[in-house]
Parts: C-alpha cells; structure tokens; sequence
C-alpha cells in the first residue's frame, strides 16, 4: 500500500447542502405491474423511454437531470426500511445532489468504476497534474484522486448520516484489490484508508475472500465501519457474520453504535453463472430454473440474517448499542436482456436492507418499480427451487468460489488498468514518466 502525505488542502464541500426545490411540474409515472419474487416470464425488455423525469448518468458533462418530488426510492425506506443506494461516483460529486433529492441515501464504489471515472473524464486533470508534479508517483496520486471524491461524497451524504444517528448515509470506498489474500495488509490499508479519509460516514470495502474475513473481524474490533464486499454463497456469508460479531465482541468497547457494517451479497452474477450450468444440463426442469438461483438464494439469505442476529449472544450486543450488520443487495444490474430490468431490486425488498444500484437498475427501479415487501414472501418456494438446483448437480460451493475468484481478479485487472491510464495520462500531459 502506497502512502501519502502532504494532501493538498481542498475547499470542503458546505455538510449541509442546500438543494435547490424541485419544478413544480415534474411528476413521476409508475406502473403497477407486480414483479413475482421466483417466476418471471422470459420477454425483451421494452426499449421505450423511460418515463422518470430523472437521468441518471454520472457524469460531469451530462449531469444528473431535473429535479423530482417523490420517487418509489422514497417510498422504499419510508414504507419498507430498505436503503436504496447509488452504485457510481465520479466528479463532480455534486452530480449526486439530484440522486440525494430523489431518495438515494449512499453510495458504494469499487475499484471498476473508479477506472471508468478517472480514465475517461478531465475532470481529474488539474489535481492529478499538481499531485505528480509534487513528486507524487503514479499510485500514490491515484489514491489521493479517489480520497478526494470519497471525502465530498461524504459531505454530501452527512446530513443523512446525521438524521439516522449514523444509520445510513454511507459512502464506501475498497482497500486494494491487490490485497484479496494479504489478511494484515487488507487491515493496514483498512485503518490507513480510514485515517486518511476521516469521515464518520465512511464503510472501508473488504472483500470477503478466505484471507480477508480475517480482516473484517480485526478491522470491526478497532471500531472501523466496514463493507464486506464480493459475497456469493451462504456460508461465506454466514462466516462474514461471525466476523462481524467477534469484531464487536473483541473490541472492548462500551458503546457499540458507531461501528457498523454491511454485508455485500451478490445476486446477479450468480445468475449468470447458474443459467449457464442449467443450459448445459438442458432438461426442461433444468431451463425451467433459470434467472430463479440468485434471488432463491438470497431470500435464504435474509433467513439466515434474521437467525443470527437474534438470540441472547446478539441481545447481549445489543446492550452495548451494536447494530445489525444489514444486508446489502450487489450487483442488481440485470445482465441477460431477456428478464425483467428490475428483476434484481423489486423481489428482494425487506426491512434493514440496502439494494445498491448502477445507473440502469436505478433508473428503471425509478421508473416502474413496485414498492412491497418481497424478501421474505415466499421463503418454500425459495427453499424448493436451492433444492432443485442441488439435485440438479448445482454445487453451490462451487459457484460461490468461481464467482468470488472472478470478482476478485476482474477487480484487480481493473485497478492495474487505471494504473496505465494515469500513467498514459501522466505521458500525455507531458509530466514526469514515474
């Protein structure tokens, strides 16, 4: 882990920003189309317009629309107690204000958008050229780039951070992907990261490899908020809980409610994966089953949440002011084009929750998501369907470890390139090759 020194001194963002009021005229328009939490019908997608008046688009040329009253983001928290979040950042970070007024209430980020936001914005040009021309070498400079955002999306979030006395308005930032099987480097770049960023409202993102739950224990025991990243199977899952759980336990504290956590859980990846296996059995049954495995899993997932955080051990916590590590649901951008655009949000809507979405799960969720507690609506038929795709020869460790190797190495190859990029960057702008 590269440190950094000397940060420039940037003009805070105001922590209590004024919004500007919505037109008078914008008006939402949803649709009442019911989403099943299991079945769906396999159709094209309509490419129609969506109707929501907001656009969600992160960036500093397009911005983030007009705007709106009222969206079903609201509702969700206000009638349903989960947190919708916004799964993107990039500069400016005032491009969030809108997302913020229309009922988005943090933000996650990873090292994939950072690539996407830093090597093809100009945004970033004026204070990465200062960084190397401090002496700053490449990685170091990225590092302050990204602390930066991080740091004013913060600001942006704090008054809800405030209102809920630290229960949401988080913005997550990962320690290096490079770290996934360094268990006391991922814990030195996660107080490192936690110093530097000096934040209430941060979760430090860990991912939840076998080296890294570790970390998350120790990290939680320091009184660290943490994000426990690329989750795809229940006992993986379940582990990342007792992490959390002895992290509090260990830290000595007597007030537990400023250390928090989310659990980062995978959804539609797992689909991805699943549906290919399915069409390679190729059996009716087998077909039958597709785009049903990561929201069945994931509702026994929500099972498993409720079992552990209950009972005289979690009350025990409770008394000291520890919160639930919630659920949160990634990776909720639908990728086969044949399932419904909100397939991945509306069936796995309960209390305590977080759905973090990218622009297209958002934008559509906006638009014609329905609003009713679903997680939990039919846990057999959940049960029936994991079952089914075990006697199928689905082996759930299987995906679980495929899926958190990609993630991992997809993480990695998306951090080196952003590396080349600002080296490339660096070169263009005619600075110090470092």
């Amino acid at each position: 882990m590269a440190s950094i020194s000397n940060f420039s001194s940037q003009t805070p963002l105001n922590s209590s920003p004024i919004l500007p009021p919505p037109p008078a005229t914008t008006t939402i328009l949803r649709f009442p189309s019911k989403l099943p939490l299991f079945s769906h019908r396999f159709s094209l997608c309509s490419t129609a317009p969506l109707a929501a008046s907001l656009v969600v688009k992160c960036s500093q040329n397009g911005g983030n629309g007009s705007y709106v009253k009222r969206t079903t983001l609201h509702d969700l928290y206000e009638k349903q107690g989960q947190s919708p979040w916004y799964d993107n950042l990039c500069r400016p970070v005032t491009d969030l204000l809108p997302l913020i007024e229309s009922g988005a209430r943090g933000v996650t980020s990873n090292p994939a958008i950072f690539q996407k936001a830093i090597s093809t914005s100009n945004a970033y040009n004026d204070q990465f050229r200062e960084l190397v021309q401090g002496g700053k070498d490449i990685e170091s400079a990225y590092w302050e780039l990204v602390v930066k955002d991080i740091q004013d999306a913060c600001r942006l979030f704090e008054p809800i951070y405030d209102e809920t006395d630290g229960g949401d308005g988080y913005v997550s930032v990962e320690v290096s992907p490079r770290l996934a099987d360094d268990t006391q480097g991922t814990i030195d770049a996660a107080k490192w990261l936690h110093k530097v960023v000096d934040r209430p409202n941060v979760y430090i993102k860990i991912p939840a490899t076998a080296a890294c739950v570790p970390s998350v224990k120790e990290v939680i025991s320091l009184g660290i908020s943490v994000n426990v990243t690329l989750i795809f199977s229940l006992s993986r899952y379940e582990a990342v809980i007792d992490a959390y759980l002895d992290g509090l336990e260990a830290s000595g504290l007597d007030d537990l409610s400023r250390v928090t956590s989310v659990a980062s859980f995978f959804v539609s990846r797992v689909d991805t994966l699943v549906d290919g296996m399915l069409e390679n059995i190729g059996t009716p049954e087998a077909l039958n089953l597709r785009g049903k495995a990561a929201n069945a899993q994931a509702a026994l997932a929500f099972q498993l949440y409720q079992k552990k955080f209950s009972g005289p051990r979690w009350e025990a916590l409770v008394k000291k002011g520890a919160k639930k590590q919630r659920l949160l649901w990634a990776s909720t951008s639908v990728k086969n084009p044949a399932y419904p655009d909100t397939l991945y949000v509306a069936p796995l809507v309960g209390p305590d929750t977080v759905s973090t979405m990218p622009d297209q799960a958002l934008q559509a969720f906006i638009d014609h998501g329905t609003v009713g507690r679903t997680i939990d609506s039919n846990v057999p038929e959940a049960e029936g369907i994991y079952s089914a795709l075990e006697k199928l020869g689905i082996d759930w460790s299987y995906v679980g470890s495929r899926l958190e190797d990609e993630g991992v190495v997809s993480f990695k190859k998306s951090f080196d390139s952003l590396l080349d990029s600002l080296q490339e960057k660096a070169n263009s702008m005619k600075l110090v090759n470092l």
